[in-house]
């Protein structure tokens, strides 16, 4: 009788669910079909990408260089929404970018599809094309959000870019202006100011302190702005049956 060989061990020492389909490995070149494929067959698996046609699985996140940074950008954003309809935001969300990158952002916002936003949501529940906005925490200025992942999202249209590092201790955001990222203008009272989201504003220093009532004391300024109240009286204007 035929011994068969025991299934493959991934990165992370775990057997993929089903044995029949190759576990996603760092640096596999995949199609994004295999790479959907593969991944699906690994519902243990909390996070894997497809960057410019390679597989990128992340470390374990640590709470003090990334969980905390991430819950702290998802509740500016989430805060944002519920004073926003029309906007929605997604935590680790995967995206189907393009034909090789499938991305998944720790945070990001967009204008939903029956408010004329410019992503779908495919029949499976993926969100399709580029998001509005899309927020991520790196390690430092070396890492591939701000390398190759950052140059797939400019290609792809994302309209606005924030990579908060962390040990580096800084806050990059990023805007799309004719196809280029540029870095969004600090205003003289501190604040950044969102070009795609009128009233989404932050206090970059406040979030790196950890400070949250300010970052979202900030906020809270601008959703009483007059471009906020303007930008969800044209978001209700136009939502399609």
């Amino acid at each position: 009788m035929a011994i068969s060989s025991p299934p493959r061990i991934t990165e992370s020492g775990r057997f993929p669910e089903d044995v029949n389909v190759p576990p996603l490995e760092n640096g596999d070149h995949l199609t994004i079909a295999e790479f959907e494929r593969r991944y699906e067959a690994m519902p243990h698996l909390k996070k894997a990408e497809l960057i410019e046609g390679v597989v990128q699985v992340p470390s374990p996140v640590r709470q003090r260089f990334h969980g905390r940074q991430h819950s702290y950008l998802n509740c500016w954003l989430s805060v944002y929404e519920a004073s926003t309809p029309g906007s929605e935001v997604g935590d680790n969300s995967t995206v189907r970018l393009d034909l090789d990158n499938m991305p998944q952002p720790d945070s990001l916002l967009f204008i939903q599809p029956e408010h004329g936003g410019q992503v779908r949501i495919g029949e499976d529940g993926y969100i399709e094309g580029a998001p509005d906005l899309v927020a991520e925490v790196a390690s430092s200025s070396v890492s591939y959000d701000l390398k190759t992942k950052l140059a797939a999202y400019r290609r792809n249209g994302v309209r606005e870019y924030v990579v908060w590092r962390v040990i580096d201790r800084k806050l990059d955001w990023f805007v799309n202006r004719g196809g280029q990222f540029e870095r969004l203008s600090l205003q003289a009272d501190g604040i950044l100011r969102s070009t795609a989201f009128p009233g989404l504003w932050l206090d970059p220093a406040a979030l790196l302190a950890g400070n949250l009532n300010t970052v979202l004391a900030i906020l809270k300024q601008g959703l009483n702005s007059p471009e906020h109240v303007e930008s969800v009286a044209e978001l209700e204007r136009s939502r399609r049956p």
